[in-house]
């Protein structure tokens, strides 16, 4: 269309352009476009999706109503937005000549709106790729360009962020010297990462991968950049399948194709570039035999052709073309429009249309939601393309994922197909610096290396580690211990000596048998109560002895089982009581041996100062003084159930504090010296005379007892665990017995087995003895 050179062009997008959207300045005059290269079929479409954009926005009446705005092209590549036909220098406004523009105004700088979003997004969508599939270690290479410098500096940002190591990145551009194209790829080959991230032009893509496999290369695994994930010339690259990253999502533009094929020979006659796409499509020419070609005689099929311009199966930059030009529309909607119309002849200047394309949200018509952020970028959205090897030999572009920055974080990429790895392989390779560390241990950085190089060092004695990779073991609450893989804390088991035990078993039969015998003994004495031996052995203090010795017994049956408030008390009080008892008798009785020893001597009567009233008084004053003392114990400091933890790391050990220590040795002090005081008392009367002296077996037993109480004390500190209880009932068992056996049995054998020397003449020492 015949256009006035003094106007000032409103650009929507040069598809190849990144960054933010900008201003850029021009005069009012712009000089001529330079002569174009050859014809770029791919940029044609997209010069097209402006127009095309255009001519929908004309026939709505939602969007700028009444006014209508066409395009042209600026320069190879470029489309220009117009709303202006004429310009009136000395009005300084435009107005309507021939009725088919209807802007009263125009906007006088150029604008570059960014429909794609900024390589700053797509490094991090790369990098959480890369760690999505658990790859810490991987290479890196960049196209030595503003591309490639800017978006990898991104992506080395973001990968150290997600914990990712990148043992080496390199760059490169196809002009550079072949020994350089050498170095990078001869680093490639010698390190050990099977990743390679590709922030990298088509082009240098190209060369680089034709070096490496010049020579014999290992599995490597390419991550893309969207500057050649999608581009066709890269279907050359061979054994490139298996290639992964992100590109721009697909698009359907309803309408777009038709309208790209309405394009007849008198039509493309209209526009330079137009016409240059049709004669180099059918190899003819529309003004006429021009350098060899023929004359295009109007039998050319447009829909015939195969190439990037009628190829609207992948509309990725043509729909950001057409997002971009809807969004300048919007923009300016919203500067010279209200709810019912617009003004025509509204002023404005650029810098409000920027204001305005920063609040703009709005669906295109084939359902794509626009809107820009803070820094002028649009959300986020990339489609993951997978390199896929068809029965043909052929690669193919499959999508297989989608990202979205605008959904929650670590939900931004989303997986839906079936991915081919390098090499045909479906199972996700490998690139680690070292192999994870299991549960149980922690990482360890190597010395002079990257984080993501470290050693496994098993977690230490009580700690553990729950998770893969972890940096640090953590202990276990103390009453938890970690299971053999120390990947779990676990209750401490409780060891005390329980009823089931087979030890406890054995104890208590000995402590029940001792009981049994000691009341058995008891009867046998009552029922043999008037004779000789029974009688002449103080049968009073004999019979309170027994039940004494009863309770000596069964009081061990108080240490077996679970230790609580109640048995950690009656243990040890009942010991302390009950032994005193038994040892206050045994007292009593050698007291009487030696009483009656003297009363036989001429003019003593010694006996009435030490009767039966006297005995019971000294038994119970010696057991009441026991009494008093547990009883004190138990009032300023109880033992109570203690677990400890200290003697054991792996188990817990459930005992009876002893609380007060004075308390607990006081009860044992005090036994130990009515023993000692027994043993002497026994010991100076061993050899009195008469049959019916009992001070021999009172000391052998006061030797015994001794005995088992001073090996005691070093076998009780030295036990572990329930072994501790056990030597301590094992003590009360042999002093018992010993107390028993060795007062009780020689009476017994002859009560029940000579009962001929059960008569006072035997014991009198008055019968005749027998001759062996």
């Amino acid at each position: 269309m015949a256009l006035d050179r003094r106007c000032t062009l409103t650009r929507s997008l040069h598809a190849s352009q990144k960054g933010m959207w900008f201003w850029d300045n021009l005069s009012s005059s712009p000089p001529p476009p330079p002569p174009p290269p050859n014809m770029s079929f791919r940029e044609l479409r997209n010069a097209r999706t402006t127009e095309f954009a255009i001519h929908e926005i004309n026939n709505r009446t939602d969007l700028l109503p009444g006014i209508t705005s066409s395009s042209c092209s600026c320069s190879r590549g470029r489309v220009c937005f117009y709303t202006i036909n004429e310009y009136d220098e000395n009005a300084g406004s435009l107005w309507n000549s021939t009725g088919d523009c209807k802007l009263h105004y125009m906007v006088q700088k150029c604008v570059n709106v960014q429909t794609i979003p900024s390589d700053h997004h797509q490094a991090a969508a790369l990098a959480k790729l890369v760690k999505h599939f658990g790859w810490t270690w991987i290479g890196a290479v960049r196209s030595d360009t503003d591309y490639g410098n800017y978006g990898m500096a991104a992506f080395l940002k973001a990968a150290q962020e997600e914990g990712i190591c990148v043992e080496y990145s390199e760059s490169y551009y196809r002009t550079d010297p072949r020994s350089k194209l050498e170095r990078v790829a001869n680093v490639i080959r010698r390190s050990t990462a099977r990743v390679l991230v590709a922030f990298l032009h088509s082009g240098d893509m190209l060369f680089l991968w034709q070096e490496l496999v010049r020579l014999p290369l290992p599995p490597l695994q390419l991550i893309g950049s969207e500057g050649w994930i999608i581009q066709s010339d890269i279907k050359r690259c061979i054994g490139c399948g298996g290639a992964i990253g992100f590109s721009i999502p697909r698009a359907v533009i309803p309408g777009f194709r038709e309208y790209l094929l309405d394009l007849s020979p008198a039509q493309a006659l209209k526009s330079p570039l137009l016409t240059e796409f049709w004669e180099s499509s059918f190899s003819c020419s529309l003004k006429g035999s021009s350098g060899g070609a023929r004359k295009c005689n109007g039998s050319e099929d447009i829909r015939a052709l195969q190439n990037p311009y009628t190829d609207t199966s992948e509309l990725r930059e043509s729909n950001l073309v057409y997002k971009a030009t809807y969004a300048i529309a919007h923009a300016i909607h919203g500067v010279i429009c209200n709810d019912t119309q617009c003004d025509k002849s509204a002023k404005f200047t650029p810098w409000q249309i920027l204001d305005q394309l920063k609040r703009v949200n709005f669906t295109t018509r084939n359902g794509y939601q626009v809107s820009f952020d803070a820094n002028g970028d649009p959300v986020a959205a990339y489609e993951l393309i997978n390199w896929q090897v068809n029965k043909d030999g052929y690669l193919n572009f499959v999508t297989v994922g989608q990202y979205d920055s605008s959904r929650p974080r670590g939900q931004e990429l989303s997986l839906n197909g079936v991915i081919i790895w390098v090499g045909g392989q479906t199972q996700v390779p490998k690139s680690v610096c070292s192999e994870s560390c299991p549960p149980g241990t922690r990482k360890a950085v190597q010395k002079g290396k990257p984080v993501c190089c470290y050693d496994c060092i098993p977690c230490a004695e009580g700690e553990i580690s729950n998770k893969t990779d972890s940096l640090n073991c953590m202990p276990c609450p103390p009453e938890f211990w970690p299971n053999t893989q120390q990947d779990i804390c676990l209750p401490k088991p409780v060891e005390f000596l329980s009823w089931d035990d087979t030890l406890s078993i054995i104890l208590t039969v000995f402590s029940i048998a001792g009981a049994i015998v000691a009341v058995s003994v008891a009867a046998v004495f009552y029922k043999n109560r008037a004779s000789p031996i029974v009688r002449a052995n103080n049968s009073e203090l004999s019979f309170l002895l027994l039940f004494s010795l009863t309770l000596c017994f069964l009081c061990s049956l108080t240490f077996i089982g679970q230790p609580s408030e109640w048995s950690c008390m009656l243990r040890h009080t009942a010991f302390g009581i009950t032994f005193v008892l038994c040892i206050s008798c045994v007292l009593g009785k050698t007291i009487v041996v030696l009483m009656a020893f003297r009363s036989t001597l001429p003019g003593s009567n010694t006996m009435k100062w030490f009767g039966p009233p006297q005995q019971r008084l000294s038994v119970l004053t010696f057991t009441l003084i026991q009494v008093l003392i547990c009883t004190l114990w138990l009032a300023i400091s109880p033992p109570l159930p203690f677990k400890n933890l200290k003697q054991y790391k792996e188990r817990i050990i459930l005992e009876c504090a002893l609380g007060s220590a004075i308390g607990f040795w006081a009860v044992l002090g005090y036994i130990g010296f009515l023993a000692l005081l027994c043993f002497i008392l026994a010991f100076l009367a061993r050899k009195l005379p008469d049959n019916f002296n009992e001070a021999k077996f009172i000391t052998f037993s006061m030797l015994i007892f001794c005995a088992v109480w001073v090996t005691f004390v070093p076998a009780y500190v030295s036990s572990p665990g329930k072994f501790t209880v056990a030597v301590e009932i094992f003590a009360i068992l042999a002093s018992s017995f010993g107390l028993f056996f060795s007062i009780f049995a020689p009476k017994c054998f002859i009560i029940m087995f000579r009962p001929e020397q059960n008569t006072k003449k035997h014991l009198m020492g008055k019968a005749p003895s027998k001759s062996l």
